[in-house]
């Protein structure tokens, strides 16, 4: 025990020592930060250099209805975010001349476009044709400002007298519908959730399966690389004389453990840290994330499988580390290893919209694939309790069992040289050791 003990402190130390490890937690700090900080970086685009967001002026054309005052009426009641300023355009009366001159200030970027009412019948509320240099299809805030306001004026300008103040702001107020998830059955985990409290749970399942992803997979390549690099430089001949093979491969597993949970850490701080700066507090709460809203037995169902998760894949790295001399055939060595890690994080990326299929929920089942795909299922889906507490016990069964297999080739491993033994050189070696 003091032995693994040993190797544990030397393998963290070592490992969170090296080049590799801090600049790829530099470069993860950086992209967490930068995350985050995108959200106020964007809504500095609405506002003028150093000063409050920026009114966009929209010049009207061929008013004969007198849109133009209604609308100017309806921008005024509007918060600042939503104002627009509307001017009448008194042109020349030559609609070339006037189209230059509008595309002069559009070009000058003295109106943000300018509105053109076409002709219809008397008394009919006009057609409208929005132009500018900048026209986007979906999301665009000027147009989607212009056709709310417009339909108001519309709604005014056919009723006209025959309802009350109170009856047309209602007719003109949008519906609003809030999204509850209910559980439709009694005894599961991932239901009874909030708009704000699914909104934070999609970003939390996210993260966290691309961590167990980026943490597992890379702790585990240098796990198999650490051991391949004794081998191929005879320093595990010295080694297994002092330490017994399977102290070596326990230790270097829970050693590489300990870098991921640091990693983690690191991640954790970067997010609260950035989260909560003056300027992103209010950015993310006009965007709707919360994250206090956060379900803690989430996090505490995440960390579990992905512990559990991380053991089962860190044995066969060690594993098949073990029965390679060279580290240029590791990749080819570990290919298996890495396309199970790529399943169970692509099932789980691409399913994040339909949580409930079939595919996901035979895959929660599926030791190699469950820790993601349990995790999505608790964030985003609908999932007894019986079924996660099988789940457990499914993988706490497959890391006994691949934890002795991989402890028997890596005892048999270790000492093997030359071209890598086939299955069945490598089955008559293991029946010579007794775990």
């Amino acid at each position: 025990m003091s032995n693994m003990k040993t190797i544990v402190g030397f393998t963290f130390k070592n490992k969170v020592k090296t080049k590799s490890f801090i600049v790829t937690t530099i470069i993860l700090i950086l992209l967490v930060t930068a995350g985050i900080n995108s959200f106020y970086v964007m809504s500095l685009f609405n506002k003028d250099e150093g000063g409050p967001a920026k009114a966009e002026v929209v010049a009207m054309v061929n008013d004969t209805e007198g849109v133009a005052p209604a609308l100017q009426e309806y921008y005024k009641k509007q918060s600042d975010s939503q104002k627009l300023s509307i001017q009448v355009y008194d042109g020349s009366g030559d609609p070339t001349t006037d189209e230059a001159k509008l595309k002069q200030d559009l070009a000058a970027k003295k109106i943000a476009g300018y509105l053109v009412a076409t002709e219809g019948k008397a008394g009919e509320f006009p057609k409208f044709i929005y132009k500018s240099s900048n026209i986007r299809v979906t999301g665009d805030s000027t147009t989607n400002s212009l056709e709310t306001a417009l339909g108001s004026v519309k709604t005014d300008f056919i009723v006209a007298d025959s309802l009350t103040d109170a009856q047309k702001k209602q007719l003109s107020e949008p519906i609003t519908m809030s999204l509850e998830q209910v559980a439709v059955s009694e005894g599961n985990a991932g239901t009874n959730q909030t708009e704000e409290q699914k909104t934070a749970a999609n970003i939390l399942v996210y993260v966290m399966l691309f961590l167990f992803f980026m943490t597992a997979y890379m702790t585990g390549n240098m796990i198999a690389a650490e051991v391949t690099a004794e081998k191929s430089s005879r320093i595990m001949e010295i080694l297994i004389t002092s330490v017994s093979p399977l102290s070596q491969m326990f230790g270097k597993v829970m050693g590489m453990f300990l870098v991921g949970l640091t990693q983690i850490a690191v991640f954790v701080a970067a997010v609260a840290v950035n989260v909560n700066l003056p300027h992103n507090i209010a950015v993310l709460k006009e965007a709707h994330i919360d994250m206090s809203q956060i379900d803690p037995m989430l996090l505490i169902y995440g960390l579990v499988f992905y512990i559990l998760g991380y053991f089962l894949f860190a044995v066969l790295f060690a594993a098949v580390g073990s029965m390679v001399s060279r580290t240029e055939d590791l990749g080819q060595a570990i290919m298996p290893i890495t396309l199970l890690s790529l399943a169970s994080f692509y099932i789980s990326m691409f399913s994040l919209a339909t949580p409930n299929t079939m595919l996901v929920k035979v895959a929660s089942f599926i030791p190699f694939t469950s820790p993601t795909s349990m995790i999505l299922r608790l964030g985003l889906g609908e999932v007894a309790y019986w079924e996660v507490w099988l789940s457990i016990v499914l993988l706490l069964v497959a890391i006994f069992i691949f934890g002795w297999l991989s402890a028997k080739i890596y005892r048999t491993g270790v000492l093997m040289y030359g071209k890598r033994p086939s299955w069945k050189e490598l089955r008559k070696a293991m029946k010579a050791y007794k775990i």
